[in-house]
């Protein structure tokens, strides 16, 4: 089993990798649609109309493949002050709860994200003109990418694993989980 969750580690690394490299993309192409903007409206006064709504379907996309990769990373938000001060055997319990509730809220983005994006199809970005629902389309991504590396974190914690990128804390030489 170990072997396969290596092998499943390096395919999802592969995909967080991906997804920073789009997130890092798009954020610099929002940099520049905006740069364009301001460029238009102050030196042209002619601003274009398509920046602002691109540079908010850039940052739909950079903020959820981001926050995705930030839990892959263990670089996301966490609650490591309180788990590191309490006994590890609650620390550990700690951390599947946090693991299980990350699945969850993936989980969640990812079915109400659908809805959403299921429910605009038939509109129109009018100055875009592309379906409402490429607003919506980040949101699935990135919660299925939540969802899934946070599936990742709990089976390896489960099966008695190193985390793929471990904290602090999880160098506590008392969490044997972690150190085999």
């Amino acid at each position: 089993m170990r072997s396969a969750l290596h092998r499943l580690a390096g395919l999802l690394h592969l995909l967080s990798t991906a997804a920073l490299w789009i997130a890092g993309i798009g954020l610099v192409a929002m940099t520049a649609a905006t740069a364009w903007q301001v460029f238009g409206r102050y030196v042209l006064n002619s601003s274009p109309s398509w920046t602002e709504q691109v540079s908010l379907l850039l940052m739909g996309w950079f903020i959820f493949l981001g926050a995705a990769a930030g839990v892959r990373e263990d670089t996301h938000l966490g609650f490591d002050v309180l788990v590191g001060a309490v006994p590890a055997p609650v620390a550990g319990v700690m951390r599947l709860a946090s693991d299980l509730a990350v699945i969850v809220f993936g989980a969640g983005m990812t079915y109400f994200g659908t809805q959403l994006a299921a429910g605009t199809w038939s509109a129109t970005i009018p100055v875009l003109r592309l379906p409402g629902t490429v607003e919506y389309v980040s949101i699935v991504a990135g919660g299925l990418l939540i969802a899934l590396f946070g599936l990742e974190k709990l089976v390896r914690r489960l099966a008695g694993m190193a985390p793929v990128h471990p904290s602090v804390h999880d160098a506590r030489p008392e969490e044997a989980a972690w150190n085999s």
